[in-house]
């Protein structure tokens, strides 16, 4: 191969893990600049929530009629588009007047975000044919979103610290920038051979879903299930789900394919996906509350204090990676949901909180367990799917772990909430245990879910070469 064709590649890999990094920063940064922003804005608990569940839920929802516009439209134009209103949004973010507004804006900025992760994946399958090079550049392109993601919170804690909340927003400007002008540039633009329907009116009824139920369960604390806002929002959730199963069964080319559910192993990984996202979003939204109302801390300090869950995220990744290349998915699952079990008994039967010698191993163990699920989900999910579903199983449990996180800031945002006095902070501890005990249940349901639906050998016949290499380098292709 041309050294010239290599540089290339590689020019592209650089522009697509760019566009990966400030994506999924976007997603973990947010979280030290709360107590900040709730100061500043004069917001509510349930406020805050909707700044984060807006993005992720926007994001779980657009994230497969995304990759199915790259394919039809044009990869590269639907990127660039993705980078565009990504980096208008977070212009604009850090501008909101309100709460309102940086809700809104925050919508805007997941429109974009859903356009650069699966679109992403695409245009490196597309550039890089060969198997082995493949691989690699997959294995480079999961590490940078696993770092991104772990270091979130302390980049959010520096950033918050030295020039203000409204500063992890400005961040994105001169990276989006620098993307999409690289975009234009080095990478080809390319289509799928024969692109899949556009659905819309399934993903209306997924839109609806996922924006209902998430709105019944963070305003129940403060309106209670009475509420006509509230119960409304819950019975159209319910009629979504009841209207969206038949409509997509019946379509020729659906939005979700139900088939793929069909698969023990697929159901399993993506229950699994949700309960490791759930706890790795209501995690950090807790915490990060916790470390700077309750505690005193600054953001730095409060970011610092996370660097053990971060650290061990970044270290177990890759070895989860080896462990599902050499031993199946089984293994690593297994060791993933205890250690989420053990982090949360931690935090709900000793009062962690409390102590920062339980603290900090508390940290670890919820940072182990969210790096060691993510690589084996995929695998489990993949395991005897066939070649022609493989696509659509990676997206829909891609979705899954952003709506897992998107239902863990609401969820367990909603239960302190509600043992929360008059809106105060006051019993923070009393108030959050039951939240924690949510995370040990998730913990546990990984385990549980590992034994019924992971099979003991290696399957090493599930998963090809290809494959097996890029699990070996830490990767994981659904997202």
């Amino acid at each position: 191969m041309a050294e010239r064709d290599v540089r290339r590649r590689r020019l592209v890999l650089a522009v697509c893990c760019t566009s990966v990094f400030i994506g999924n920063l976007n997603n973990t940064v947010l979280n030290v600049a709360l107590p900040a922003m709730q100061r500043d804005l004069h917001s509510s608990l349930s406020g805050l929530q909707w700044t984060t569940d807006a993005y992720l839920i926007v994001l779980a929802a657009l994230l497969m009629l995304a990759g199915s516009a790259g394919d039809r439209l044009g990869r590269r134009r639907v990127f660039q588009t993705g980078l565009a209103v990504f980096t208008l949004g977070s212009l604009l973010c850090g501008l909101a007047p309100g709460l309102g507004w940086l809700t809104a804006f925050r919508v805007l900025q997941a429109i974009g975000a859903s356009m650069l992760n699966p679109v992403a994946m695409s245009i490196i399958t597309n550039v890089f044919t060969e198997p082995r090079d493949r691989a690699r550049a997959i294995g480079v392109w999961g590490a940078v979103m696993g770092v991104a993601m772990a270091a979130g919170p302390l980049v959010g804690g520096v950033l918050v610290q030295t020039a203000g909340w409204r500063s992890i927003f400005w961040l994105n400007l001169p990276i989006g920038l620098a993307a999409l002008v690289c975009a234009a540039r080095f990478v080809p633009e390319s289509r799928a051979a024969a692109p899949r329907r556009m659905d819309p009116i399934g993903q209306l009824l997924v839109i609806i879903l996922m924006a209902t139920l998430t709105y019944a369960i963070i305003e129940v604390p403060a309106t209670g299930w009475s509420a006509p806002a509230t119960l409304g929002c819950a019975v159209a959730a319910g009629a979504a789900l009841i209207a969206l199963i038949p409509y997509e069964r019946r379509r020729p080319e659906p939005l979700v394919d139900l088939r793929v559910f069909r698969s023990a192993a697929f159901s399993g990984a993506s229950a699994m996906a949700v309960c490791s996202f759930f706890v790795l979003g209501g995690f950090l939204f807790l915490n990060t509350l916790y470390l700077q109302n309750v505690r005193g801390l600054s953001a730095l300090a409060a970011g610092a204090y996370l660097l053990p869950m971060a650290g061990m995220n970044i270290l177990t990744s890759p070895i989860s990676g080896r462990l599902t290349a050499a031993y199946g998915p089984r293994l690593p699952l297994l060791l993933a949901g205890a250690a989420t079990t053990g982090g949360g008994l931690l935090l709900a039967a000793a009062d962690a909180e409390t102590r920062n010698v339980l603290l900090f191993p508390a940290y670890c163990l919820i940072g182990i367990g969210v790096g060691l699920a993510n690589t084996p989900v995929t695998n489990a999910a993949m395991a005897g799917m066939p070649q022609e579903q493989a696509g659509v199983a990676a997206a829909v449990v891609s979705t899954c772990r952003q709506f897992g996180q998107a239902l863990g800031v609401a969820v367990l945002g909603a239960v302190l909430a509600a043992g929360l006095h008059h809106g105060t902070y006051a019993g923070f501890v009393a108030a959050a245990r039951p939240a924690f005990w949510l995370v040990t249940a998730c913990g546990a349901a990984i385990l549980v879910l590992t034994l019924l639906t992971t099979t003991r050998p290696v399957d090493r016949v599930a998963a090809s070469p290809r494959q097996q290499a890029a699990y070996a380098a830490g990767t994981e292709t659904g997202s």
